[in-house]
């Protein structure tokens, strides 16, 4: 049976949940526990793949398929592991799964309530994942106080009452820093865990997000009003790098206050070396520094004027990490295609990269065209990312190949000039999302061309999963494909499909020879939700490095 270690949050959200909850599973899986992280999610969505980025950040997409929440990329990018389908619980799921049951007549009669059915099924699924063990860091979404979230903390209520020295609660607050009075103000954490004391959940942890350290007279007076031991107040103050946590985390000896909780001993030493080293090059001085444009169509600004990049979280940290490796300091110019094309330019102007992301759909298509040819004509290190790639092909297609009314189907279906296309639904390729929507979604396997530069960048790292065959494996996360009636005319021209499909069905790479463009490479794919701190995805290390050669 595993320990649980359940993470909930209070005052207010965005304070560091899933951070928190990944830093906590490091180190236990760093001392030589088996870790099992999950994230309860309150929304009635079944996964995340159909809430808007500028609401809800940028889905995270897993080997197995999974459309998750971003917290899933953080325990995959601070564990190194791949997450999936039972790592994540929505509401959702949830209701689904106890309604369809009840209309099969599964509980055979009886009233179907929240208490115990629905509750049973999230312990049921915290069960199945965990199974094998030895702890199982489960993270509540929202804060405390919320009616959303509810039937979770009654879950983990439910635990600590039937299987008693298995359950620790961590509980993350915020605690202000009001300019007008300047010392840290606890009422709020002090509420947020008296709220979470209604719920039947004593907090065994209180993690203190703050701009600055509390002091220990502070932390000790705030956990005899909280039922908490001073020594378990954790302090979380803000850091320029989530990544410095797990050591901010085994400096307050976080990992052995948690296994003298449970009662148990340590196994071995912690050891996080490799994190400490990592830790030193981000703060190192980099002889180099360059600007590359993310040019993407959700840096519109929200409502209430507020510009979040949230929306393309994994490509940031996927260059973040890349950087590290190239001891280089990266800008990043924020480009919003949701204007004119001069704009555009203007925007592009001086840059030493220019990446074209994720975000299909009609807005912001014409910017992003603008983009890739302004990369193309003016010899800029591009990199193109699903929809980056297919665009890439329509912008050769129209500026190229002269076929001026070449687009995407997705884009305009009555376009004579159909280089991206739609495909009937295949089992053998897709999962149905939705009625008439199907999708490739997760790991697929891509065959390398020989003597091209996607083959070269993925043979220097060791990077292929089957180096004999040239097969690599990424995740895939898009409806619409290259239309292959066009590839002899685009072959050619001496544009090359550097990857396909094992059974070239699918054109998975495209690039442009190095005589044409110094570096200039798209995949349908999305290496950046493979990238790791430790383990930064071969692709855009190389690409930050042509743009270092290249200014």
């Amino acid at each position: 049976m595993p320990k649980y270690i359940f993470v909930s949050g209070g005052v207010i959200s965005g304070l560091g949940k899933g951070l928190t909850a990944a830093s906590i599973s490091l180190l236990l899986k760093n001392l030589g526990y088996s870790v099992t992280p999950i994230k309860c999610e309150n929304y009635l969505n079944i996964d995340s793949g159909t809430i808007n980025p500028i609401e809800h950040g940028d889905p995270f997409l897993c080997e197995d398929g999974l459309e998750a929440d971003m917290d899933l990329g953080t325990y995959e990018r601070l564990l190194d592991m791949d997450v999936g389908h039972e790592n994540f619980i929505t509401k959702g799921q949830i209701l689904k799964t106890v309604i369809d049951r009840e209309r099969n007549m599964y509980y055979k009669g009886n009233t179907v309530e929240d208490i115990p059915h629905v509750i049973d099924e999230i312990i049921s699924r915290l069960d199945t994942a965990s199974k094998g063990s030895d702890f199982c860091v489960v993270e509540i979404g929202g804060t405390v106080g919320e009616y959303q979230n509810v039937l979770y903390f009654e879950a983990a209520r439910h635990l600590q009452v039937t299987r008693p020295g298995t359950v620790v609660n961590v509980h993350v607050t915020y605690v202000p820093l009001p300019d007008h009075l300047g010392e840290p103000k606890t009422k709020p954490t002090q509420m947020s865990a008296r709220m979470l004391m209604s719920y039947g959940l004593n907090p065994d942890f209180l993690v203190l997000r703050s701009k600055v350290t509390m002091d220990t007279l502070r932390r000790s007076l705030l956990g005899t009003k909280s039922g908490v031991k001073g020594e378990n107040i954790i302090m979380a103050e803000d850091l320029d790098s989530i990544y410095r946590l797990p050591a901010r985390f085994a400096e307050q000896e976080v990992h052995t206050k948690i296994l003298d909780a449970f009662g148990m001993n340590t196994r071995k030493k912690l050891d996080l070396k490799k994190w400490t080293d990592m830790i030193k090059r981000i703060d190192s001085k980099k002889p180099t520094s360059i600007r590359i444009a993310i040019a993407g169509k959700y840096f519109a600004k929200n409502e209430g004027d507020y510009e979040l990049t949230d929306a393309y979280h994994a490509l940031i940290e996927a260059i973040e990490h890349a950087g590290w490796a190239q001891n280089t300091d990266v800008e990043l110019v924020y480009v919003n295609t949701n204007t004119t094309a001069a704009e555009v330019r203007k925007q592009l102007k001086d840059v030493d990269g220019i990446i074209v992301p994720i975000g299909w759909g009609t807005r912001g298509v014409d910017g992003k065209l603008e983009a890739i040819r302004y990369a193309r004509e003016n010899k800029v290190p591009y990199l193109g990312l699903c929809y980056g790639m297919q665009l890439a092909c329509v912008e050769y297609a129209r500026n190229v190949l002269d076929l001026k009314d070449a687009h995407s189907e997705e884009v305009n279906p009555k376009a004579k000039h159909k280089i991206i296309h739609s495909m009937p639904y295949n089992e053998k390729y897709q999962v149905i999302k939705g009625e008439g929507n199907s999708m490739r979604l997760g790991a697929c396997d891509c065959e390398l061309r020989k003597g091209t530069l996607a083959h070269r960048i993925y043979s220097d790292y060791k990077a292929f999963k089957d180096t004999p065959k040239d097969i690599i494996s990424e995740r895939h996360r898009h409806r619409y494909e290259f239309n292959n009636e066009y590839r002899k005319q685009f072959e050619e021209s001496g544009f090359i499909f550097s990857g396909t499909s094992p059974d070239d069905f699918f054109v998975e790479y495209i690039e442009l020879p190095k005589e044409t463009h110094p570096f200039f490479i798209a995949t349908q794919a999305h290496p950046e939700y493979k990238s790791r701190p430790l383990k930064p995805h071969p692709l855009f290390v190389e690409y930050l490095q042509a743009c270092i050669h290249t200014q």
